[in-house]
């Protein structure tokens, strides 16, 4: 019997154009394919679990694949899910926000080695139905000698198509590296993502930001109002604190006061850029 390939999938719980500014930052190169109405999958074009190919110094792909899903998720508002899975065991990462990942694992056979908990962690956190989901997930964990860790995955993503994902054909769990890449490369709305450097990931990080939900207090004519109430504010509370000899009101003053001066000098060099 040949020993299961290597292969991962990392998914993403928002559209294309939003998870693409923050994916060039994992310096990677990566096809990012849409994966149903709410749902995205990143696909690595190489192997960096290899490490060179070296296998002393292979770092394990459930590591790799972990943090690349740490990355996107502190950086984001929506969860990032790591599938993977290799020739001894497979399992899953979900990363969200700033909170502790959590992750199960099977061995290739399908022994679960997990916490029942992260499944319950699992289903509250991706907001799926706190009875029949949690039921199906829960079942994943008990033994079953006919279902192997491929199955327990796809058992997996079945729960989740209730979300609105819905995977491209081919690119499945068990399937090797090489096969997810040809396999997302041939879909027609395919994006290759590639690092392109510290200058142009900062301009990207910037229009993630600007194009997010804090966006109008960062730029426009939101972030221009505040800039001014901000520099309004901040000189006569710096001068008041000065006459007072008051450390704590000087300070106040001059932070609005550059904060202010930022925000006016910020909107400036975006729109120079622009030009």
């Amino acid at each position: 019997m040949n020993a299961t390939p290597t292969g991962a999938l990392l998914l993403c719980r928002a559209d294309p154009e939003t998870v693409r500014p923050l994916a060039h930052l994992l310096r990677e190169q990566m096809l990012l394919v849409r994966a149903g109405a709410e749902w995205s999958v990143l696909i690595p074009e190489g192997k960096p679990w290899r490490a060179g190919g070296a296998e002393q110094d292979a770092e394990p792909v459930d590591r790799v694949l972990g943090g690349w899903a740490t990355a996107l998720a502190v950086g984001s508002t929506w969860p990032v899910l790591a599938l993977w899975w290799d020739a001894d065991r497979a399992g899953y990462t979900l990363a969200a926000g700033f909170r502790r990942t959590v992750g199960y694992v099977w061995l290739t056979d399908g022994t679960p080695v997990g916490e029942d908990e992260a499944m319950r962690t699992f289903a509250a956190r991706l907001g799926l139905d706190p009875v029949l989901d949690v039921q199906a997930l829960e079942a994943l964990t008990r033994p079953d000698p006919e279902t192997d860790a491929e199955a327990r995955l796809r058992g997996l993503l079945a729960v989740l198509t209730g979300t609105g994902l819905a995977l491209p054909a081919g690119l499945s769990p068990g399937e090797s590296a090489d096969r997810l890449r040809s396999v997302a490369a041939v879909q027609r709305q395919v994006d290759r993502v590639e690092w392109a450097g510290w200058r142009d990931a900062v301009r990207v990080e910037l229009d993630a930001v600007e194009s997010s939900r804090v966006g109008p207090w960062v730029r426009g004519p939101r972030a221009r109002a505040v800039a001014a109430v901000q520099l309004a504010a901040g000189l006569p509370l710096l001068l008041w604190g000065a006459r007072r000899r008051s450390g704590g009101w000087v300070a106040a003053g001059a932070v609005l006061l550059a904060q202010g001066a930022l925000g006016l000098a910020y909107e400036r060099a975006r729109a120079s850029a622009e030009d």
